[in-house]
């Protein structure tokens, strides 16, 4: 996490980065004969369902009910896209009881010292999911809606994480600025480390309160893990079931040599395939467990590579594409697009031309590194001439045209100084996080309503 911008890892509605649960039946229901009135055992039709307003858990005198663990359950249903079984709910509701009550108790906090989350900056940080969907402006409620999620559930989930945020900063103090002596002493360490292998990993980490009953945290890292094996996208997994501070970034852990990480994991990282996928077992380190995915190894001081600097043009369509039935308006869309790709020759044109279809995407992402996009996007732009449009390229959303203005050799492994000051804040981000939390568990009053394994 960097404190210096709130970086929420809430992309894209086939990958919104929203909670990852839904409400099972309550244990205590599934272990107890049920009556009717007359006092005959009730039949599995006759067993009321329950109510939306249930209490789960109260934290220091806040309710938790089962109505705000359905809505999580929801969202994650919406941001994955993939089905979601009772079975997979009840497996999962454990834990998101917990990570529902650390939330109540960052709350709390953030209350306590009087931090206020302006609206503006919710708005914000909503507009910013929305612009990353490519979805205009105001429509996330009702989309939401049509899923039978309450925008509030979304509300409320920014205003931790962006509280949070204002939280850590306090807590830190003067720490919060990394001095350039700092930066200066890591350069110095990382020069001495030339040729040595160092690795960019995204982690998922499930926090353990009691070493002697892990058995539920471990049942539920194992079903993280099979989500995942199913495709649901291990960023948006991260942000919401991940308890370390990397969850605010899709759980990225940047570049990391194997002296920064826990020796269990450098054993799994050295035997694992690069950028395919690829996720571990349950990896146990000290406080939980860890899941964790390699996105990229390299030798310090030996990483050659591309900065390519786009331009992208995006012809929307009014509905999502369906290749059996193309509407008037996607054809038409299809029409613009060529032209648009013949009569247009340099990259300030293009980004005139994005404007002019209403900036559904960023016109100007940015230099990006050639060889860490995916293998479709590599193929486009490597072989794309300077100043020429690409083909273009269909998705149900729309069609994207690309042009690559520049194309510049760079040696990856040199950290500029704002890496390396990021990297050196999220070290003190994280360990001023987990001793926070911990205090705050400590000190809190936490009546269970329900049985969870190991409480």
């Amino acid at each position: 996490m960097r404190l210096r911008s709130l970086t929420l890892a809430c992309c894209s509605l086939t990958a919104l980065a929203l909670p990852l649960c839904a409400a099972a039946p309550h244990a205590a229901l599934a272990a107890t004969h049920h009556h009717t009135p007359s006092g005959k055992p009730a039949t599995p039709a006759q067993t009321q369902p329950e109510p939306d307003d249930m209490i789960v858990a109260v934290v220091n005198s806040i309710p938790l009910t089962k109505r705000d663990v359905d809505n999580r359950g929801k969202l994650f249903a919406l941001s994955t896209g993939l089905p979601v079984s009772d079975d997979l709910m009840a497996r999962l509701r454990p834990q998101i009881i917990r990570q529902m009550i650390d939330e109540k108790l960052r709350t709390q906090e953030i209350l306590s010292r009087h931090i206020n989350i302006a609206p503006e900056q919710i708005a914000a940080a909503i507009g910013n999911i929305e612009k990353r969907n490519g979805m205009p402006e105001g429509t996330l409620r009702s989309h939401l809606a049509q899923d039978g999620v309450s925008l509030t559930t979304l509300i409320d989930q920014l205003r931790v994480q962006i509280g949070w945020v204002q939280v850590l900063r306090q807590e830190l103090g003067p720490r919060s600025r990394v001095a350039a002596g700092d930066i200066a002493q890591r350069q110095a360490a990382l020069k001495r480390e030339e040729g040595r292998t160092e690795y960019e990993i995204s982690e998922i980490f499930v926090k353990v309160d009691d070493p002697r009953h892990a058995e539920d945290e471990l049942a539920f890292t194992n079903t993280v893990i099979e989500e995942l094996h199913k495709g649901a996208p291990f960023p948006i997994v991260a942000a919401q079931f991940s308890q370390s501070q990397t969850a605010l970034d899709g759980g990225s852990m940047g570049w990391v040599q194997e002296d920064e990480l826990d020796p269990s994991v450098v054993d799994i990282v050295r035997q694992m395939p690069v950028g395919v996928g690829a996720v571990s077992n349950p990896i146990t380190v000290p406080g939980g467990f860890v899941i964790v995915t390699l996105n990229g190894k390299r030798v310090v001081g030996k990483e050659m590579g591309h900065m390519v600097d786009i331009r992208q043009v995006f012809v929307g369509f009014d509905t999502p594409l369906d290749p059996q039935h193309v509407t008037p308006q996607q054809e038409a869309a299809l029409q613009k697009a060529m032209h648009i790709s013949q009569t247009t020759h340099n990259c300030a044109e293009m980004e005139v031309a994005n404007k002019a279809e209403g900036e559904k995407r960023p016109g100007n992402p940015g230099e990006l590194p050639l060889e860490r996009l995916n293998p479709q996007m590599q193929s486009v732009l490597s072989e794309l001439p300077l100043n020429q449009v690409s083909r273009p390229m269909v998705s149900r959303e729309g069609i994207a045209l690309l042009m690559v203005c520049s194309k510049t050799e760079k040696n990856f492994s040199n950290r500029s100084p704002s890496e390396i000051a990021d990297q050196l804040m999220n070290e003190r981000v994280e360990q001023a996080a987990r001793q926070l939390d911990s205090d705050l568990h400590r000190r809190a009053m936490i009546d269970m309503r329900v049985k969870l394994k190991g409480a």
